[in-house]
């Protein structure tokens, strides 16, 4: 990849299909699936930021997921193609927090969310370490590119159900 496309804000994802065997039996995309398209599109990411598969065969450093949170919004059927964004809305030495989307592909309607946390990793360990310097630099220029942009809706959101407050007797 390019440094242009690092400086994407957001950072959009090559389009993706839905492949027939991650259709559930209620016709539509499982939610397991979803989960895959976002990881998929976060190795788009990685491989711009230089930490693909190659940054951890030969640098024997990756990146994992401490924490994520997929928000379905709408359902993806079989034959659509789909695209994610990705935009950091949080960063440090060792950490990413970011948020994705997942819209399809020509009508641009929101499917899910994904926000996330990501560990740099020293795969000798195994065990969180700093981003090495190349790498954090491309962290934040993504960064910079992205500031303008809005906090997305539902980053942050909590999980729960939320109840009505009872009258006072």
């Amino acid at each position: 990849m390019d440094q242009q496309s690092i400086r994407n804000a957001p950072f959009v994802t090559p389009p993706q299909g839905i492949e027939p065997g991650w259709i559930d039996f209620n016709g539509h995309l499982n939610m397991a699936y979803y989960l895959l398209v976002f990881d998929r599109g976060y190795e788009t990411v990685a491989r711009a930021l230089g930490m693909g598969a190659t940054y951890a065969a030969e640098r024997r450093m990756t990146t994992y997921t401490g924490d994520a949170r997929v928000s379905y919004l709408r359902e993806v059927h079989k034959d659509a193609r789909v695209v994610t964004t990705f935009q950091i809305l949080d960063h440090d030495e060792k950490r990413l927090h970011a948020f994705q989307q997942m819209r399809h592909e020509t009508e641009g309607w929101l499917a899910a969310t994904c926000e996330t946390l990501t560990l740099h990793i020293d795969m000798a360990g195994p065990k969180v370490c700093p981003f090495p310097d190349d790498i954090r630099a491309r962290i934040e220029a993504m960064a910079a590119a992205q500031a303008d942009l809005p906090r997305p809706e539902g980053a942050g959101r909590p999980i729960g159900i939320r109840r009505k407050p009872q009258a006072r007797q």
